[in-house]
């Protein structure tokens, strides 16, 4: 959608007041620690854009509260997976041996959005090391949830997304759909059968740039849509308007264990005679 387009379907300018009393309606309150996958163009105009947001989100958690964002850099990975698009296998091992080390402070994000990498750089921000998967978080459990961030199973037991189920942490679709909602891969390593990977990333160690092989699942997030749907079915998640993006909040931990279910069961009925052509 274009500027004008936004202008035009747009009653009044989103205002960070104006923000924060949405996000207040919708649920989000002081001392609260959420995840939030963000779409700037579907809030409407907003008076100051990503900025604004992310001053709105500060205010509606306070300092005793936490923000996450994951602020994942795709391309910081092995060219050898890359899709979308791919590059010639003859430049494989040229980008392997060139590509800078992956870095917190200056790494960018790669289609997370503009109020992501607003975020990403705002003062006392903190941001893991992942190469590819990284998030970053402020507030008062920020250190907890981006420290030791592990390179092998990326987004499972030693990632921030269980350090947020362990914190009874919440998620906020501001104005994304569910196959936005990172949280419902942590269930993915709690079930049996996950397909292992081999990937690879420059990053720093010992001082010095590396290119580095790590382990991992095969992500299989194209059922994330019809697993949300189920899951909000259920009448686990508040859905509201902040500005003009119907909005999404719910608990990570709910989430992740009802995903967990989901999948096993979805596992168990495509096993069953009666599931074979």
């Amino acid at each position: 959608m274009s500027e004008l387009e936004i202008i035009l379907s747009t009653p009044s300018p989103r205002t960070r007041a104006s923000l924060v009393r949405d996000l207040h309606q919708l649920g989000l309150a002081e001392g609260m620690t959420v995840m939030v996958h963000s779409s700037l163009s579907s809030l409407g105009w907003v008076c100051g854009g990503a900025v604004t947001v992310v001053e709105a989100l500060m205010d509606a958690v306070t300092p005793t509260g936490t923000l996450v964002m994951p602020t994942h850099s795709a391309d910081y990975s092995d060219p050898a997976n890359w899709q979308a698009p791919p590059v010639p296998a003859k430049w494989w091992s040229i980008i392997r041996e060139t590509m800078p080390a992956f870095d917190p402070q200056v790494t960018p994000t790669r289609g997370m959005g503009k109020i992501v990498e607003v975020f990403r750089t705002w003062p006392d921000v903190l941001r893991s090391s992942h190469p590819a998967v990284s998030f970053a978080a402020w507030g008062q459990h920020a250190k907890a949830i981006v420290t030791e961030h592990s390179l092998d199973d990326s987004l499972g037991e030693g990632s921030p997304l269980a350090r947020l189920y362990d914190l009874n942490g919440w998620v906020l679709l501001l104005g994304v759909g569910y196959d936005s909602s990172t949280c419902f891969h942590l269930a993915e390593y709690r079930i049996s059968g996950a397909k292992r990977v081999s990937k690879g990333a420059a990053i720093m160690e010992a001082g010095k740039r590396v290119w580095k092989l790590y382990t991992d699942i095969e992500f299989e997030d194209n059922c994330f849509v019809e697993m949300g749907t189920d899951f909000e079915q259920a009448g686990n998640v508040k859905v509201s308007k902040v500005g003009s993006a119907t909005t999404r909040l719910f608990p990570v931990r709910t989430a992740v264990d009802f995903a967990k279910n989901w999948l096993t069961e979805r596992a168990r009925v495509s096993l069953t005679p009666e599931a074979l052509p």
